[in-house]
This record gives C-alpha cells, sequence and structure tokens, in this order.
C-alpha cells in the first residue's frame, strides 16, 4: 500500500491491484461499502482520463489551426519567431510594391449576399493574388 504514495506515477498500483490488496486486508468484514467505493473511485479515474484525453486532442486540434492560419499570414521564419515568443525585428528593402484593389461593386454585391458568400469570393480573389505572386521571387 506503501506504493499508492509514490513520487514516481509509474510505480504507483493501478486500481485493480489496489482492490485485490484491499480486499485481502478486510476479508470477513463486509467489504460493500469498501467495494462501492472503490468502484466510484475507478469510474471516477476512467472518466477523468477520458475527459483528459478529449481535451488534450480539442487543444491539439486548436493548436494546429492556429499555426496554420499564422503560417498562411506570416512568412514561415516570422511565424517561427513568434511562436517561441522572440521579438520579431523590422526588415528593410531597398525598393518595394503595395498593392491596392477596388472591388467595383463590392457594397452592392455584399447586399444581395449571405456572409458566407462574401467571405468566400475574398478567399478566392486573394488566393488568386497569392497565386499569381508566388510566381515571381517576392516577399509578401
Amino acid at each position: 500500500m506503501q506504493r499508492c504514495w509514490s513520487e514516481e506515477p509509474s510505480e504507483r498500483p493501478d486500481f485493480n491491484t489496489i482492490k485485490i490488496l484491499l480486499r485481502k486486508q478486510h476479508r470477513g468484514y463486509g467489504s460493500n461499502i469498501l467495494d462501492n467505493l472503490l468502484s466510484r473511485m475507478e469510474q471516477y479515474a476512467n472518466n477523468l482520463e477520458e475527459l483528459v484525453e478529449e481535451r488534450t486532442q480539442a487543444y491539439h486540434e486548436e493548436k494546429r489551426k492556429a499555426e496554420a492560419l499564422l503560417y498562411q499570414i506570416l512568412p514561415h521564419s516570422v511565424a517561427e519567431q513568434l511562436k517561441r515568443g522572440e521579438t520579431v525585428q523590422a526588415e528593410a528593402f531597398d525598393s518595394v510594391t503595395i498593392y491596392f484593389s477596388d472591388i467595383v461593386g463590392f457594397t452592392a454585391l455584399s447586399a444581395e449576399s449571405t456572409p458566407l458568400q462574401v467571405v468566400t469570393l475574398l478567399n478566392d480573389l486573394y488566393t488568386c493574388f497569392d497565386a499569381i505572386i508566388d510566381n515571381f521571387d517576392v516577399y509578401k
């Protein structure tokens, strides 16, 4: 039973082992309460393990999505620096081009469209811009 208090989790016995040891110690004392308590503890531990696993998976999925978004909008080196908590130093370029665009009739178009349709249109448009830019040796 002293192994239950071990600082090292891998050295601690599992619930089935504890249950067997306690039953051996309490033979003839009417172990219904003890069995009930151990059963509830085992159920609680199993439920807790499942919850931890679910939350861990959800966390990893959200982290993956956030990193994917970060890599889509920032250069890889900048995204890596931000992930490590480092300060990103501003870069200077001798020559730059800034592209501004206007979608003629966008206000009227968006008034007639659902929000999802507007987002899809803008996403398709910027994906097209990105595909064109990728054909050139540019930093975006």
